[in-house]
């Protein structure tokens, strides 16, 4: 007999539980002054990752003051379960839209087909700045675009905060003196990220993180693309040593979310407090990856790293190399009844409207 991932999830759910929880719903009624909440919060990630940090720092660790200090009527008693302890990296969604998890980080980018809005800087790159500016973003049009919320309400989640990192970065073997020296190099990296490459006659690679390493070693690819806080704990400027500062743009993949379940049977003040912290964790990211990109490549260059500064001219060239990225993606989903050309004019609107700059107009595209 066949066992689905969702039997699976709802099986380990059963045992995963605090201590004087029903897995179909909280131990706590908020009817009951100064009562407890038991509540679990959970990541596929570990907390050295800059988007589950503040999970911990922020939410968990601020949560209780703040309920203090509206009046003490409840106090949350918190299970961590960070690291994936719980459930593997492409379970995050399920994970918390079945209550595995109260709440916890949601990870986008592998759920393009349910969470397509959510995945829309993939289809824009060069679009946003900073991750500052990409969170920001994405945090405002969730707020202001019905569509964009219905796809989180339709997962089962509530969705209060985004997550990010800087731009993608391509380490080599061998040191690229121009774009034309791409073509026909074998990129390792996420299947986001094909047809960023493809367009200069590179071929990727599909692999994940913890595999990135030895297949440079062996031969398998000649370079990576990849966010510089991911290259610099993997070390994979020691096999790919020239670094090459491609910037891509800050981007958004997913966020903080809560089981809508569990979101509904929440006092209003323990809602009012995870929102606030919602912002406060997304914020927290934009700080963290901010801090840990400049020692990421302070790092990569001091171990014996040739970092490379990407012209404008190039950068612009490598845009214009893709293919109507914003275009395909507004058709694909355009065809499921979406409202894709709105959404995709309205976020590039709002970069502008942050002060950036995109290197190529998707939205003229369409």
């Amino acid at each position: 007999m066949q066992i689905s991932r969702r039997t699976l999830l709802a099986t380990a759910a059963l045992g995963a539980l605090p201590l004087g929880r029903s897995m179909f719903g909280p131990a706590f009624s908020p009817a009951h002054a100064a009562e407890t909440l038991n509540l679990t919060i959970s990541s596929s990630h570990p907390l050295t990752i800059p988007w589950v940090k503040p999970l911990k720092t922020k939410i968990v660790d601020e949560s209780n003051p703040m309920l203090a200090d509206m009046g003490g009527a409840y106090e949350i008693n918190w299970t961590e379960a960070f690291g994936g302890s719980l459930y593997n990296f492409n379970d995050t969604l399920e994970a918390v839209a079945q209550g595995l998890s109260d709440m916890g980080w949601i990870g986008a980018l592998w759920e393009p087909a349910t969470l397509p809005f959510a995945n829309i800087m993939y289809s824009t790159p060069f679009a946003t700045s900073t991750a500052k500016q990409a969170i920001d973003v994405m945090n405002e049009l969730t707020a202001e675009q019905p569509a964009m919320q219905k796809e989180w309400v339709d997962a089962n989640i509530k969705f209060l905060g985004a997550c990010g990192s800087g731009g993608y970065h391509l380490l080599t073997k061998e040191p690229i003196d121009s774009l034309d020296d791409i073509k026909g190099m074998k990129i390792l990296g996420v299947p986001v990220t094909a047809p960023w490459v493809e367009g200069l006659g590179a071929t990727l690679i599909n692999t994940g993180l913890p595999a990135m390493y030895s297949q440079l070693q062996t031969g398998v690819g000649d370079g990576v693309i990849i966010i510089a806080t991911g290259a610099w704990p993997l070390k994979l400027y020691e096999v790919a040593p020239y670094i090459n500062k491609v910037d891509t743009g800050g981007i958004t993949f997913g966020g903080f979310g809560v089981n809508m379940d569990t979101w509904n049977r929440l006092p209003a003040d323990v809602q009012t407090v995870l929102a606030k912290l919602g912002q406060a964790y997304s914020d927290e990211n934009a700080r963290l990856i901010e801090v840990s990109n400049e020692l990421a490549f302070k790092t990569m260059a001091a171990e014996g790293a040739t970092i490379i500064e990407m012209s404008q001219e190039d950068r612009v060239a490598f845009a214009n190399s893709m293919a109507p990225l914003g275009k395909i993606w507004v058709e694909a989903n355009a065809a499921k009844g979406l409202p894709a050309a709105d959404i995709l004019r309205a976020f590039m609107d709002t970069v502008r409207a942050h002060g950036g700059t995109p290197l190529r107009d998707w939205d003229k595209e369409i």
